[in-house]
Order: structure tokens, then C-alpha cells, then sequence
């Protein structure tokens, strides 16, 4: 098992069968570096074109068609010390009559001291002079190639993960994706410093940064949807709009979880799912709108 320090020299803006940029092993580890969501790196010099440049294709030697590829989320370290949000709310995400309310979208930027564990605006209204938050870095845009020859846009997610910005995708996390290509073909970029659930002021705070992860090739455990789970919950992801349709493939996905992994049949992961499910909104932003159906560890520890 090797473990991979690689600078990439291409970014691609579509989650494709695009050239190799590294080959792994199962097993392998890698840390690379990332852009920011508008193609900027860590000396705020522009490498790539927006939306969310990813680092990659990692080709994952013995992934297969109906394979899982496992991403462990080893490091995610800040590369720089300035991030950048957009100001206000997603007009979306307000009743269509306060849209005109809102303020103009207009980028604005964030200090982040990852020696103090705090990210604060440069320039903050009058009410937020002293307010910070803390660092809680995540992956915004990740994933696999598609089938079907498919090349699906960086601003979006599907069943091959992509855009999802759900905020526990972070470290200690790990992340599972279906298979369809020889080779996974394994993409990752738009790093966020800290963000919200939902997303809903279209951005989190976009910044450069360093990965390291681990990759890992399940044979015998194929999914349908991206799968992840950290230390204290598993969760599945739906990526469709309306936001009714992510539910439902989240909910889909983690049903077949519960029955394959758990030993539950349908009535009882009904019940259990149905008394212990929490949803999240990953985003309701990007074209795709992402949602998490999560189940805390500690319930689960209950059917042992």
C-alpha cells in the first residue's frame, strides 16, 4: 500500500471518463491539492474555470462495474487564509415575494486562522463585529464517473455523487460511491472552510485546500446511491429535484442498507427506520438538490 503525493497540472469541470491523472491501488493513499470553487489556488492565482474545477480522475486499480468505491477522509487541511461566501440568501430559498428583499449577491471575504480555529468577515455589518465561527472543513464536490459515457456538470450531483455540500462529508468521514467504469475514476475539489446544511446562501466558505485520503474497493457490497458515515451516524444521499425525489432515493437507498448490512426485512427496517431516520438538506441550491437520510450509530447499536 502506497501513499501518493500528487499536484495537479488539470482540472476538469464535468465528472467524465477524462485521463488518468494517477493510478492507485486498493488500499492506497493520496494527498493532493484543491482549488477553490471559482478555479483559484492556494496563492489566489486562477488555474482553472469555474464551476468547482475538480483535481483528478484517480484511477482505482481493480474497481469494476457494480463495484463501491470507499473515499476515507483522512486530512483536510487549509491551504490559504481567505475564503469568500456570496452575500445573502439563495433567492430560492425565500417566498418568491421577499426575493426582492434580499441583498445583491455580491462575493464577499472571510478570514480563516487555522491557528485560532476561526473564520470571521473581513468587512462584517455592525451586529456581527465579534463573531466568528469555527473551522469545520468538508468536501463540497465529489465522486465517480457516471455510466453511460455521461460527463455531468461540477454544479451538480446524481447517483455518481458530484456537487452534494453536504456539510458531514468531512474529516474522519468516509464517503461510498457506485461503480461504473473500469477504474472508478475517482474526482474531489470545492472544499469548503465551513458551511451550513442546506447550502442556502449558495456557497459555503470556498477556499483552497489539501487532502489526504484512502482509497478502498468493496466487491461484494454493491450500492445504488452515495453512501457515507462517520463516527457517529451512517447516512445516504439522494440528488434529484424536487427536493421530494431526494428524499425518496435517500430513503430507498438506506432501506436496502438496513436489509443487506442489518439483517432487517422490509417491515422491521420500516419500523426502525421510521422511528430513528433523520433528514438532512445537503443543498437546496445547485440543480440537484441533495438530501440525507441519517441513522444515529447509537440506534443501530440497539439490534446487536
Amino acid at each position: 500500500m502506497a501513499h501518493h503525493h500528487f499536484t495537479p497540472t488539470t482540472y476538469h469541470q464535468t465528472l467524465a471518463a477524462h485521463e488518468t491523472a494517477l493510478v492507485v491501488k486498493d488500499g492506497d493513499t493520496v494527498t493532493t491539492s484543491t482549488l477553490d470553487a471559482n478555479g483559484f489556488d492556494l496563492n489566489i492565482v486562477f488555474q482553472a474555470a469555474d464551476p468547482n474545477p475538480m483535481s483528478g480522475p484517480f484511477f482505482v486499480e481493480g474497481a469494476e462495474l457494480g463495484n463501491t468505491l470507499a473515499i476515507d477522509i483522512i486530512k483536510i487541511k487549509m491551504t490559504r487564509v481567505m475564503g469568500w461566501t456570496r452575500q445573502g440568501l439563495a433567492w430560492h430559498v425565500v417566498p418568491a415575494a421577499d426575493v426582492r428583499m434580499l441583498p445583491e449577491r455580491e462575493k464577499i471575504y472571510w478570514d480563516i486562522a487555522p491557528g485560532q480555529n476561526s473564520i470571521t468577515l473581513q468587512s462584517p455589518p455592525p451586529e456581527l463585529k465579534n463573531w466568528s465561527i469555527p473551522i469545520v472543513p468538508m468536501i463540497g464536490c465529489f465522486g465517480v464517473a457516471p455510466d453511460g459515457g455521461e460527463a455531468i456538470s461540477t454544479a451538480t450531483s446524481g447517483r455518481h455523487g458530484g456537487n452534494m455540500d453536504y456539510r458531514r462529508f468531512g474529516e474522519g468521514a468516509t464517503a461510498y460511491f457506485p461503480v461504473a467504469v473500469p477504474g472508478a475514476l475517482f474526482f474531489l475539489g470545492d472544499v469548503h472552510g465551513a458551511q451550513g446544511d442546506g447550502e442556502i446562501a449558495g456557497t459555503g466558505i470556498e477556499t483552497s485546500a489539501e487532502i489526504t485520503f484512502k482509497v478502498r474497493v468493496l466487491k461484494t457490497k454493491p450500492i445504488t446511491w452515495p453512501r457515507g458515515e462517520n463516527e457517529t451516524s451512517i447516512f445516504t444521499l439522494g440528488n434529484a429535484r424536487p427536493l421530494e425525489l431526494a428524499l425518496q432515493h435517500a430513503t430507498a437507498e438506506m432501506l436496502v442498507w438496513l436489509e443487506t448490512d442489518y439483517g432487517l426485512g422490509k417491515i422491521a427496517a420500516s419500523h426502525f427506520l421510521g422511528m430513528n431516520v433523520r433528514y438532512d438538506i445537503g443543498n437546496v441550491f445547485n440543480p440537484a438538490y441533495s438530501v440525507a437520510c441519517r441513522i444515529e450509530k447509537s440506534a443501530l447499536s440497539a439490534l446487536k
